[in-house]
């Protein structure tokens, strides 16, 4: 089975390769190899490729700098969305998108169901829910959540590199999600495109935390492993301590109960992902 990844050198690209089935073919392509804001060049490398599947890992991520790059993170996360769902129907092959809980403004007690009204409080969560619009009713479409890998750039990496070199962090207390280890979502993402699912599934580790927990967990899971070698003050702020171009939702935890009921099992706490992501880059760095 041919399959064309594109934004795979990225976190989740990366993780969708190595975590591929037997039977899977992988073509991954980078922004540099193909631009998927271009129809023409799309249409292209999927008439080259064949490919029965096409997995969308590519985005527009700067939250803050698409307050002024709107135009741009929608071409990205948006326009480029619908050329490769269209391209890809063209070709008869099945369409994989993943999204954000940046889609819902956080107004929620309890966590979102797919089905829950999207109210993005920002540029980055307007374009990605437009193109979750445009990716059309036969996709499939993955919505997940701070997501992190032993490699790239990610909160854990950021979080490490600050508790060594500073004597303390302060981190913002009042955000509530759930971290999400990249290959564990890749994983996910391939059972639910080998199920021939479409629609709207939600999918992170399990359990919630804030910021503030998560760099709280960091640190202890690193000076564990000996990847820290001293502990530093971790300081809760608020939100309106470490003010930022865009607005993000104060609570954006996922219902993820309907995939894990289709995957057969519920994701790891993420916690224990993250004790494994902190034993990869021990055992790689």
């Amino acid at each position: 089975m041919k399959v064309l990844i594109v934004g795979g050198n990225g976190q989740l690209g990366r993780a969708l390769a190595a975590t591929a089935p037997a039977d899977a073919e992988i073509v991954s392509h980078d922004r540099n190899a193909l631009d998927i804001t271009d129809a023409s060049a799309v249409a292209w490398v999927v008439d080259q490729v064949q490919p029965r599947l096409v997995l969308n890992a590519a985005a527009y991520t700067a939250v803050d700098k698409a307050e002024s790059e709107e135009d741009a993170a929608f071409a990205v996360n948006a326009t480029a969305v619908g050329i490769l769902a269209d391209a890809a129907r063209g070709a008869g092959a099945r369409f994989v998108h993943v999204s954000t809980d940046f889609v819902f403004d956080g107004a929620s007690g309890s966590p979102y169901k797919p089905d829950a009204p999207a109210n993005p409080l920002g540029a980055y969560g307007r374009t990605k829910l437009a193109g979750e619009r445009l990716a059309g009713p036969d996709a499939l479409i993955v919505r997940t959540a701070w997501v992190y890998a032993p490699t790239g750039g990610n909160f854990v990496r950021t979080m490490l590199r600050l508790m060594a070199e500073r004597p303390e962090v302060r981190v913002v207390a009042d955000q509530i999600g759930t971290p999400t280890y990249a290959p564990d979502l890749a994983r996910a993402i391939w059972t639910l495109a080998g199920q021939g699912l479409t629609g709207m599934h939600h999918y992170t580790d399990s359990g919630g935390a804030s910021w503030y927990d998560f760099a709280v967990a960091i640190q202890e899971e690193a000076l564990a492993a000996g990847l820290l070698h001293k502990a530093v003050p971790v300081i809760p702020i608020g939100t309106a301590e470490f003010p930022t171009l865009a607005a993000r939702p104060s609570y954006s935890v996922l219902d993820k109960q309907s995939t894990f009921a289709a995957l057969g099992h519920p994701a790891p706490h993420w916690r224990a992902n993250l004790r494994i992501m902190i034993e990869a880059i021990r055992t790689n760095d």
